[in-house]
C-alpha cells in the first residue's frame, strides 16, 4: 500500500480515537481500522471505561475478512492484559492479519514493545510511525500505570 492509502486509514483511526479521549479510564483511547482488498472491513475505538479495546471491536466487526488484511492502529497493540485475557497482539495474530501499521509506541508495561514483538515473531509485518506526530497528540496526557 502507498503512503497516501496508509495516511487515509490512519487518519480514520486517529479520528476514532479522538472521539473517546478522556473517557477510557486508565486506558488510552485507541483507534483501529482493518482494511482488506482496499475495503474497510472493521473499525473500533477503545470503549468508554477502557474495555473492550479498539482492536477487539474492529476484529469482531471484520470477522473472517480480517484474515490477510491490514490493521491500522493509533497505539501499539497490547502485548499482555492485566486481566490475563488474550492481548490485542494475540488476537490480531489469531485473526490472521497480514500487517499491522502502528502510529505510536506504547509506554505501558502491558505493551512497551511486547505487542510489536509478538506480531513480528508470528510472521505479521509491522510498520511503526505512520502519522506518529498526529497520533501522539492523543496520548500527551496518557500516563501508563507501573507494572
Amino acid at each position: 500500500m502507498g503512503a497516501a492509502v496508509d495516511q487515509l486509514h490512519m487518519r480514520r483511526a486517529i479520528a476514532l480515537a479522538r472521539e473517546h479521549v478522556g473517557l477510557t479510564a486508565d486506558n488510552p483511547s485507541v483507534g483501529c481500522v482493518i482494511v482488506k482488498d482496499g475495503e474497510v472491513v472493521g473499525e473500533g475505538v477503545t470503549a468508554r471505561g477502557g474495555r473492550p479495546h479498539a482492536e477487539e471491536q474492529a476484529l469482531d466487526m471484520a470477522g473472517e475478512r480480517a484474515r490477510g488484511g491490514v490493521a491500522y492502529v493509533t497505539l501499539e497493540p497490547c502485548g499482555a492484559r492485566s486481566s490475563g485475557a488474550a492481548s490485542c497482539s494475540q488476537r490480531l495474530v489469531s485473526a490472521g492479519v497480514a500487517e499491522v501499521v502502528i502510529a505510536c509506541e506504547d509506554a505501558s508495561p502491558f505493551a512497551a514493545g511486547q505487542g510489536a514483538e509478538r506480531l513480528v515473531a508470528a510472521g505479521v509485518a509491522v510498520r511503526m510511525g505512520v502519522l506518529s506526530g498526529e497520533a501522539a497528540a492523543l496520548y500527551a496526557d496518557y500516563r501508563p500505570a507501573a507494572n
